[in-house]
């Protein structure tokens, strides 16, 4: 990371290795030094490196050759080979340290010692990130360190001692725990207790609202700049009431990371567009300190009740709830993307406008929008066999979503219609006007059924 690294002092000793390499064959005209940039990157994506192959391609050029300082910062994999012909097209020789001089992309010497520095630069990468994550495991189960990162709400960081490494020590750097917050504490124990007793999330998100308590974004502004901190959310509560780290265990790789990389450690070989993404691991994954490391504020045996009263992510017959028209359906009222929600044992969306369980029902807000997704899937298909002129029948669920997917096709529904929305370009004109059993002033679904409360509906996401 570039906030652990002395660029001053790279680029200087860098600097004097092609100073030495070239002694007696030339002088420096240009440095070109990237900051803070992957070796894995391709030298178009890195500021001063994309400028170097600009002025390569340039006649008027002040120099004939390139200096690297440093092999496995340069390149990464075959990166080197893949610049070789544009070298050799502009009449650029190739300098390197580890060959004492230019290199001859005809010897099979220096094709090998190339070959060689291509992989052992991508295998640093992989070699440090396995390290790192080794390492980490064990001091957060051994040693049950903070391994960084925001404290839970109800917790503060406190001094721990002195760093363990000597070194870092002699520097002034010091651990840090974790220690109940005299301001939020008794609130994080308070939402066990509401829970235990058979509070629903939502009910206890709509108490702390009612009773004024700050959320924890408005607590803390300063590591919640991008939140509203505006109230307690159905969300907010169910994670801080599933936070093992209140029993006052160290809990560390609750999340993890996909790099998307077909070739491990290569950043080119990810998708276009593509970035490093997040995910929740599953709980066989979490590394969990074998002793309690600070303050508890829910015993174990308590905590483990408070999870089981939380709804199942599978219903009891086992098999998951799966919505096809995830993102695809568009709230004709409010503009807002409708949720999932399983009724009755059937898929179907609902839109709220901007309603949530966390906060006090106003009498003059609109009514619940409920659709079953099979009504919708009807209707779409439909109107999508008549705008590319098919059979609708022709068209099964599934591929329909993909196509409205790959079409970037979106599915507007109000209370009494369902219409395709592909632009203002091109509207749908569907052949016949699409109307749902279903008054505007209706509280019922649209099966006619009265719609059942679902607890734990907002606590867990199907």
């Amino acid at each position: 990371m570039v906030e652990y690294q002395d660029d001053v002092s790279s680029r200087a000793w860098q600097h004097d290795s092609a100073q030495r390499l070239i002694a007696g064959y030339g002088v420096i005209v240009a440095s070109f030094f990237d900051v803070g940039c992957s070796r894995s990157l391709p030298w178009e994506q890195r500021p001063q490196a994309a400028a170097l192959l600009a002025a390569i391609t340039d006649p008027d050029r002040p120099f004939d050759a390139l200096m690297v300082g440093e092999f496995e910062r340069a390149f990464c994999a075959g990166q080197f080979e893949v610049l070789l012909p544009l070298l050799d097209e502009h009449g650029i020789q190739v300098w390197l340290p580890e060959a004492g001089g230019p290199i001859d992309p005809a010897d099979p010497v220096h094709q090998a010692l190339v070959l060689m520095l291509g992989h052992q630069s991508q295998r640093e990468i992989l070699r440090s990130r396995f390290r790192t994550t080794a390492a980490m495991q064990v001091q957060a189960r051994d040693q049950g360190r903070h391994l960084g990162g925001r404290p839970p709400c109800g917790y503060r960081l406190v001094d721990a001692g002195p760093h363990p490494n000597a070194a870092h020590a002699r520097w002034g750097r010091r651990l840090h725990r974790l220690d109940p917050d005299p301001e939020t504490a008794l609130t994080v124990r308070w939402m066990f207790a509401q829970r235990l007793a058979g509070c629903s999330v939502a009910g206890i998100a709509r108490t702390l609202n009612a009773m004024a308590v700050a959320p924890p974004s408005a607590h803390d502004r300063a590591r919640n700049p991008h939140r509203s901190g505006a109230a307690w959310t159905v969300r907010t509560v169910a994670a801080i009431l599933a936070n093992p780290r209140y029993t006052g265990r160290q809990v560390w790789n609750r999340q993890g990371i996909d790099h998307h990389e077909t070739r491990p450690g290569d950043k080119t070989s990810r998708p276009p567009g593509r970035k490093p993404s997040h995910h929740w691991n599953q709980r066989d994954q979490w590394v969990i300190s074998t002793v309690v490391v600070h303050p508890p504020l829910v015993s174990e045996q308590d905590f483990l009740r408070a999870q089981q009263i939380k709804a199942l992510d599978v219903p009891d017959y086992g098999n998951p709830h799966r919505y096809r028209l995830t993102g695809l359906v568009i709230c004709g009222l409010c503009r807002r993307r409708l949720e999932g929600q399983w009724v009755h044992g059937r898929a179907g969306y609902r839109c709220r406008h901007g309603y949530t369980s966390g906060s006090d029902v106003q009498p003059d807000r609109a009514k619940t929008l409920y659709l079953r997704e099979e009504h919708v899937l009807e209707q779409a298909r439909i109107q999508f066999a008549h705008l590319i002129d098919l059979d609708p029948h022709a068209l099964a669920p599934d591929d329909l979503a993909g196509q409205l997917r790959q079409r970037q096709i979106t599915i507007v529904c109000t209370p009494v219609s369902i219409t395709l929305d592909v632009g203002a370009d091109s509207p749908v004109e569907p052949p016949t006007s699409p109307r749902l059993a279903v008054s505007p002033g209706d509280t019922t679904s649209p099966a006619g059924e009265k719609e059942a409360p679902i607890e734990g509906a907002d606590e867990t996401p199907k």
